[in-house]
């Protein structure tokens, strides 16, 4: 059975019944870690943070998920448990294990109290069996960010530099950050590909997408709102522990617009309250829980006058971060900080979405336009050359597959 405790001691977690893995992990690791060797998700419990922990059992890593379930529904932890099992059950490995505390990343004493029962052992309190951390837990919500700038930035910078302050203590030190295409601002609306280089914490000379040499400064220009700031400014923190720390090893993947879910249909993008990613309100509105479909601007200088998107399947993007992991197990993150566009590198148009929506369940979707959101751009698409080459990332997943998991998500739900 299931416990959880919520004193500011160290906490009983929700735990998984699974056993110990026994795949080889060489690829992931490099070498075979011990039984008792764990990777940290903070946020795991969220629509990409939950995909992510899937995906890390499906490898075989054992996973502690931290999470106080404010933006989940109460039930996706079971979900992460029977989806693994199922995966494991026609594999025929046996699961590792997983482990769930419902807090606050930012409740130092407890988590202060996890990271000593995590203790290598007594004789060495500050050496723990934690071999990686990913960090979700970040608001980000661009319109809520405008209306609620305090919000945003006492949880994604300070709570992230507390954070980080506490890892080091504990010499925990290799973290992927949850970064986002937010960080290049207004730079798409010039732009037909946005690289990594575009947007950079010191200055670097590279070859753009046409082969022209080119220069960046660091620094950013026309970031649109206090989320997007809030990204930029924490992998600007995070480089400069980097740089003046080589311990660290810290890759910050820019996400575009994650879409779709777990194929078993199992997990999906079911946030507590009001969504505001696209294919959730598509779902409100077959579902008949919402009227119509918002569409925010008809007058884009696009090819059908909506606001075009680089629309990545979440499973995708959640082995990028597999990905990730091997790299910096495998000491390939130069300078201990990189960072990597996860998406697809091809734009669809908002109607693009839901016209595929509307062929896939065979219901018309009710849509109005209204006019554009403070915050949005024109054109974001991703050019994913460097996570192809450094990490061996690639995308195998459709926009249809997308549309086709999403649905089978909302019927497995119905049953």
């Amino acid at each position: 059975m299931h416990t959880s405790s919520k004193s500011s001691r160290a906490s009983s977690p929700h735990l998984s019944r699974s056993p110990t893995p026994q795949t080889p992990l060489e690829d992931l690791f490099g070498s075979v870690p011990t039984s008792q060797e764990y990777v940290l998700v903070t946020g795991g419990l969220g629509f990409i943070g939950s995909h992510t922990v899937l995906e890390l059992l499906k490898s075989g890593c054992n996973v502690i998920i931290i999470d106080n379930a404010s933006n989940s529904a109460p039930d996706v932890f079971s979900r992460i448990l029977k989806s693994a099992d199922l995966h494991c059950a026609a594999t025929g490995q046996r699961c590792p294990k997983a482990e769930w505390h419902e807090m606050d990343y930012r409740d130092e004493p407890r988590m202060r109290a996890l990271f000593d029962a995590h203790a290598v052992s007594a004789l060495q309190p500050r050496q723990t069996n934690i071999v990686g951390v990913i960090h979700f837990a970040a608001y980000k919500a661009v319109e809520e960010s405008i209306r609620q700038p305090i919000k945003y930035y006492q949880n994604n910078i300070v709570g992230l530099v507390d954070f980080i302050t506490l890892l080091d203590e504990y010499s925990i030190k290799n973290f992927i950050f949850s970064s986002s295409a937010a960080v290049y601002g207004n730079l798409p609306d010039g732009r037909q590909y946005l690289k990594e280089e575009h947007v950079v914490h010191e200055a670097e000379a590279y070859t753009d997408i046409d082969g022209a040499a080119r220069h960046s400064e660091a620094g950013y220009s026309g970031i649109t709102s206090p989320y997007g700031r809030t990204k930029f400014f924490g992998e600007a923190i995070l480089f400069d522990i980097a740089q003046s720390d080589p311990s660290w090893n810290i890759v910050a993947l820019r996400y575009f617009n994650p879409i779709g879910c777990d194929p078993m249909g199992l997990l999906g993008e079911d946030p507590a309250g009001i969504p505001s990613n696209l294919l959730p309100v598509v779902v409100r509105v077959m579902k008949g829980e919402t009227p119509e479909l918002s569409i925010y601007g008809s007058d884009w200088d696009t090819h059908d006058g909506t606001a075009v998107r680089d629309f990545i399947h979440v499973c995708d993007l959640a082995r990028g971060h597999i990905a990730a992991l091997t790299a910096i197990q495998a000491g390939k993150i130069n300078g201990g900080f990189r960072t990597f566009n996860l998406g697809v590198g091809k734009g669809y148009s908002v109607l693009d979405v839901v016209s595929t929506m509307e062929a896939v369940s065979q219901l018309p979707i009710r849509r109005q336009f209204v006019d554009r959101r403070a915050g949005d751009v024109q054109l974001s698409v991703a050019a994913v050359d460097r996570a192809k080459v450094e990490l061996g990332w690639h995308t195998r997943y459709t926009l249809v597959d997308a549309c086709q998991d999403t649905l089978n998500f909302l019927r497995m739900r119905e049953l």
